[in-house]
């Protein structure tokens, strides 16, 4: 499930910074760490579908022991990794006939791309 890591407070790095009105205390959530076979689940749904909604997505996270909302949001994450790596392919194919084309992600400033990336915090 989701782990939250210990307050942040004056004795700690950082000063303590309230967290969403919840006290003079920040919590951190800790990145999920996904067993091979969920992924491997994740991954065979995603190639029938790259959306998964509904009771389709509860059934899922129940079978993979997950939060619905972990199997959503990986569902998100997986998608922006398929349109870039779809984007890449037609790049590459554009290329070998010398089609000039527009700067990659690779090439621009990551900053610009850290919003891709959609996690959940509780």
């Amino acid at each position: 499930g989701l782990e939250l890591s210990h307050c942040v407070g004056a004795n700690s790095l950082g000063p303590a910074v309230p967290w969403r009105s919840g006290g003079p205390c920040k919590m951190k959530r800790v990145r999920t760490v996904f067993k091979p076979e969920q992924l491997e689940r994740l991954e065979q749904e995603f190639l029938k579908q790259q959306y998964m909604v509904g009771t389709e997505r509860v059934d899922l996270a129940a079978t993979l022991h997950l939060t619905e909302t972990q199997v959503k949001v990986w569902f998100q994450n997986r998608r922006i990794k398929w349109r870039k790596q779809s984007m890449e392919q037609k790049a590459a194919k554009l290329s070998q006939f010398g089609v000039i084309q527009p700067p990659t992600a690779d090439s621009m400033d990551i900053k610009d791309h850290e919003e891709d990336t959609v996690d959940v915090e509780l």
